[in-house]
């Protein structure tokens, strides 16, 4: 760990790299909201100057900040002088129909931006040596729901292609940090169709100083590990006290080899690498972020000291969007203070990652990417946002039914009929579909794209309602030039897709019984299957098959400790 802080714990250094039950009462509840409302009222009176944009590098404990920030009425000043807040555009109001009434999500975001550090480690990459790329390293999301009181959690993998990823186009989902929280905001409402009403950042040194606050925390090492870009390097098993820089190892660690059973070489180089990178991280820092959320809950908010260290170490460098309010904080804390954060669901979008390793897309080398595989994403993100499918995900109102949607589509492989055999599929489902059309291919491997021109509800809902009706390598897409004149939705077809067939006609009659008509009538159900057009149905080739939304760890992974220093569960 050459350039960092000093060692502390026990790692090893060998190396130089039915309805809900309401929420407890909170103690001075009314001080609390009148104290949100005060430094509202002060901000607005005496705007901030600064602005400075510090990136967040890695936010596995979003919502403990979140919690954090909101919960001490005593540090009211930090709030109103020393939090940034930072202009982003384009943020969604809260769903406004159905269960969802009055959600919201909160995106936490992870960069690469070290030129932003106050102090420069080796172990992160020197600005002044050139590692001054900013990527969005962790994108998650935070749901909140206040009539349930629950809270889940969904990380999108940082090289998941997607179309709107630049303002120019498509690229790696990690790409969209650079030209700004905006877009990035954009690319996941355009893409995913997820709202998203609340944007929060932090850099390295506020994640240490949260765990250094805590007295540092524990995790269980079942094999010894190895990062050489994070720096992480366990050389025993057992459980070990994590300091704040040894925390960031392990939840920046995407390179890793472990020294698994009956291996007895010390070196590194002997040891074996895991096969999924940014994806085992997620599976970490999911695993983090409940040893985390569970020391907090051990120490608890109302020790001055700890209070007066987690605030003053992590509020100086907090960033947020700017109609993200003290008071606003403060009614998160009321409202979810009794959420046991290591019980929350934490998914993880489900991809298809690519096993050649270069994706060429237009002419352009993007590396190890990801596709994605539907309908398993679009299942993953109903069940994170609570709705059904056939929810408009940006309002919570019914999707529009197929027969008041137009629909066009354009070849994009250069496959024969490629264009007018979709075309057929989604008429059988009811779509009215209009002209047929080419585009060039973007490569040997493609999406499939539902283009929409409008961000007006009533077209992305139909663009969502366009997309769950086809599977494999599907995703939404927002560029007016590519919608075919006369349409709301235009299909761009990939390399890995079908549609849906039609679903089968149910019909039920009842005749009443000859011989004892007293007793009732009997009812016979039968099925007729609508007969289903022909559609191209290609299988993901050089890809992976899909990942889980929720995986589990492997046996190399830290995991929480025991009372007695044990392997936790």
């Amino acid at each position: 760990m050459q350039g960092g802080p000093p060692s502390g714990g026990n790692l090893g250094r060998r190396r130089g790299g039915g309805d809900p039950p309401s929420p407890a009462p909170v103690a001075n509840e009314s001080g609390l909201r009148e104290l949100g409302q005060s430094i509202d009222a002060t901000r607005r009176r005496r705007p901030s100057s600064r602005k400075r944009r510090l990136r967040l590098t890695l936010l596995v404990l979003g919502l403990v900040v979140v919690l954090i920030v909101g919960s001490v009425a005593g540090y009211g000043w930090y709030l109103n002088h020393e939090v940034h807040r930072i202009t982003v555009k384009g943020l969604a109001t809260g769903e406004t129909q159905g269960s969802e009434n009055g959600t919201e999500n909160i995106l936490l975001v992870g960069s690469t931006d070290r030129c932003a550090l106050k102090k420069q480690y080796i172990g992160y990459g020197i600005c002044s040596q050139g590692v001054n790329g900013i990527n969005s390293d962790v994108v998650m999301i935070l749901h909140l729901n206040p009539t349930t009181h629950s809270v889940s959690i969904l990380s999108i993998p940082r090289d998941l292609f997607v179309p709107n990823a630049r303002i120019q186009g498509a690229n790696k989902i990690d790409a969209a940090l650079f030209q700004g929280p905006t877009q990035l905001v954009a690319a996941i409402q355009e893409d995913f169709a997820i709202p998203i009403q609340h944007y929060v950042e932090l850099n390295f040194d506020s994640f240490a100083s949260v765990v250094n606050a805590l007295g540092g925390i524990k995790m269980y090492f079942p094999e010894p590990v190895y990062d050489a870009e994070s720096d992480l390097d366990v050389t025993t098993v057992g459980c070990h006290q994590l300091n704040g820089f040894h925390a960031l190892q392990v939840v920046r660690a995407r390179h890793l080899v472990h020294k698994g059973p009956g291996v007895t070489s010390d070196n590194p180089a002997d040891w074996t690498p895991e096969a999924q990178s940014d994806l085992a991280r997620i599976r970490r820092d999911h695993e983090f972020l409940r040893v985390l959320a569970t020391a907090v809950a051990k120490k608890g908010l109302s020790d001055p000291l700890t209070d007066r260290s987690l605030i003053a170490g992590v509020v100086p460098d907090l960033v947020v969007d700017s109609g993200f309010s003290a008071g606003h904080m403060i009614n998160l804390v009321l409202t979810y203070h009794s959420v046991k954060i290591d019980q929350a669901p934490q998914l993880t979008l489900p991809v298809l990652e690519d096993t050649f390793g270069s994706y060429q897309y237009e002419g352009g080398n993007y590396g190890d990417i990801e596709f994605p595989d539907q309908p398993n994403d679009q299942s993953v993100v109903d069940s994170f946002l609570g709705i059904t499918s056939s929810t408009n995900s940006m309002t919570g109102a019914p999707l529009p039914a197929p027969g008041h949607i137009t629909v066009s589509v354009e070849n994009g492989t250069g496959v024969t009929n490629q264009a007018s055999t979709t075309s057929a599929a989604l008429g059988a489902l009811g779509f009215h579909m209009t002209e047929l059309g080419d585009t060039p291919p973007v490569g040997q491997e493609a999406e499939t794209v539902v283009y929409y021109g409008s961000k007006s509800p009533a077209v992305l809902a139909a663009a969502q309602e366009v997309a769950n009706s086809i599977s494999g390598s599907v995703t939404l897409g927002f560029n007016p030039s590519m919608v075919l004149g006369g349409a709301e939705v235009t299909v761009d077809t990939g390399t890995n897709f079908s549609v849906n067939p039609p679903k089968v006609a149910t019909t039920t009659t009842t005749t009443p019984k000859k011989s004892k008509p007293s007793k009732g009538a009997t009812t016979t159900t039968a099925t007729t299957a609508v007969p289903a057009t022909t559609t191209p149905t290609t299988t993901a080739s050089g890809f992976e098959p899909p990942t889980s939304a929720d995986e589990a760890l492997e046996p190399w992974d830290p995991r929480s400790c025991t009372a007695s220093g044990g392997e936790g569960p």
